[in-house]
């Protein structure tokens, strides 16, 4: 019985909710940017076989800022197959740097090289500036429309944090 007064309250906020998650706008500027990034990471635990959530240290990082699909200065590697250009690889790290880290009783696992990929999307409206995080798609589609600078309309995320679509807007 106490399920069925629940319900009415939960059918009321999912409403609510699907009501202010998404909002658009159309924008005629626009910069979308892929911060590349290569990091160098340990785990590190009792048991690593074992054991469920090892520690994991970081070591020495590179990045590389793309924009609007544009080669960067200094860029090395890329672009890949999402059109990206990465920075060069940072320096391995060290047997003697992996055992510092070590706490006693803990093994060290093997140096891992971890690719990592943060979009965002900044865009004007009227006199003021938003820079939100975006993914892979969005950021394709601005580097199709840069060039000719086509309007885009924009479907942002829930409270308006993020940008979860960019579609052209036909002049």
């Amino acid at each position: 019985m106490q399920k069925l007064k629940i319900l009415p309250s939960i059918i009321t906020a999912l409403m609510a909710i699907t009501l202010t998650s998404c909002s658009t706008t159309t924008v005629e500027q626009y910069e979308a940017t892929a911060l590349t990034s290569y990091t160098w990471q340990v785990k590190y635990a009792n048991d690593l076989t074992s054991q469920p959530q090892p520690r994991i240290e970081t070591f020495a990082t590179t990045s590389m800022l793309n924009r609007n699909g544009v080669k960067p200065s200094g860029a090395v590697i890329g672009p890949d197959d999402r059109g990206l250009w990465w920075p060069t690889l940072p320096p391995r790290p060290s047997v003697d740097e992996v055992e510092q880290r070590k706490r006693p009783q803990e093994e060290a696992g093997k140096p891992e090289l971890v690719k990592n990929v943060k979009y965002k999307l900044t865009y004007g409206v009227g006199n003021t500036q938003q820079t939100l995080p975006t993914n892979y798609d969005v950021y394709r589609q601005v580097v199709k429309a840069y060039p000719q600078r086509t309007p885009l309309e924009l479907t942002l995320g829930v409270n308006d944090n993020s940008v979860e679509k960019a579609e052209p807007v036909s002049k």
